[in-house]
């Protein structure tokens, strides 16, 4: 555990913010560091893909899913777009929201064009938000595609959205993802350290990468360069595809203790579920990653739940 006068505030964090910043870090890691985040941008970034059809639970066609998970779920925070926190949050003021600034679908494939993901609001429009609505906004994300030909953009603008967030006491989270022509395994180690590395450069607090995946050997011993490599930006993986209950918490456990990252930003796993195993999931999810649990500990939290 840490204490409030122990969390290190970035130099770009002004003297007046610095306890916002300190709370809002404790918070979101409840004390422990690491960091877990329950991702809800894929409803743009998959469109439905990921929320209907087969083996996923009715509940998850409503976008309020999302918001019954995240608002009765032990979680760090919720990262969603701006619009559906302005249409639902109202009714879950109890939920603390990572504002996702930019995003787009996958409908536009890597062959027909590198990526491109660009801001769609400006820090003038969520000040208007953040001073007039009492919604616990606590931080933003951003999406960079290291690799693609439109690096420039994401990057300066990343770049610009952490300096703004840390003027303001919030956090910033870099989604940092290797993709287009120039890369050819997007979860190569090395490459995939580099991507933390990068958001470091950028000043993030926590950078979200897909974990690396390895021919031969412990893809989590392979996650420590990124560990390294991301330095005082804490380091989190994508949760990914749907996979076994047992199987994630495993994995996640090895990210963790072996593999020395700080927690997690998990979506399908969870919202794919019906509302009380998706809690239960979460739960389970949160022991392992803020208490330090088992796997077999945290499992019998999402059974008995």
């Amino acid at each position: 555990m840490i204490r409030l006068e122990e969390i290190k505030v970035p130099l770009d964090v002004p003297e007046s913010k610095k306890d916002d910043y300190r709370r809002i870090f404790f918070e979101v890691t409840q004390g422990s560091g690491r960091l877990m985040l329950m991702a809800g941008d894929q409803k743009v970034e998959h469109l439905n893909d990921d929320f209907f059809g087969e083996g996923i639970a009715p509940d998850d066609a409503n976008p309020e899913h999302l918001f019954r998970i995240a608002s009765r779920a032990r979680i760090g925070a919720f990262a969603t777009q701006l619009g559906l926190i302005a249409r639902y949050a109202m009714d879950y003021s109890n939920i603390r929201y990572i504002v996702k600034l930019n995003s787009k679908t996958h409908l536009v494939k890597t062959a027909q064009r590198d990526p491109l993901s660009l801001l769609w609001l400006d820090f003038e429009q969520l000040d208007y938000f953040i001073q007039t609505k009492s919604i616990p906004i606590v931080g933003i994300g951003y999406t960079v595609y290291p690799g693609s030909e439109y690096e420039p953009q994401m990057l300066r603008e990343a770049a610009r959205l952490v300096f703004e967030a840390h003027q303001r006491g919030l956090i910033a989270i870099i989604w940092s993802y290797p993709r287009g022509r120039a890369v050819s395994n997007e979860t190569d180690p090395h490459l995939i350290a580099g991507a933390a590395g990068l958001a470091a450069c950028l000043g993030a607090d926590f950078v979200k990468v897909n974990p690396p995946k390895v021919k031969e050997g412990d893809p989590h011993v392979a996650l420590r360069e990124a560990v390294a490599a991301a330095g005082r930006t804490r380091l989190i993986c994508a949760g990914g595809k749907e996979i076994g209950v047992k199987d994630f918490l495993t994995q996640l456990y090895g990210q963790i203790h072996i593999g020395g990252a700080f927690g997690n930003a998990t979506g399908r796993n969870i919202h794919q579920k019906p509302l009380n195993e998706a809690i239960a999931f979460c739960n389970a999810i949160s022991a392992i990653t803020f208490d330090g649990v088992s796997v077999e500990e945290a499992f019998a939290i999402y059974k008995e739940s």
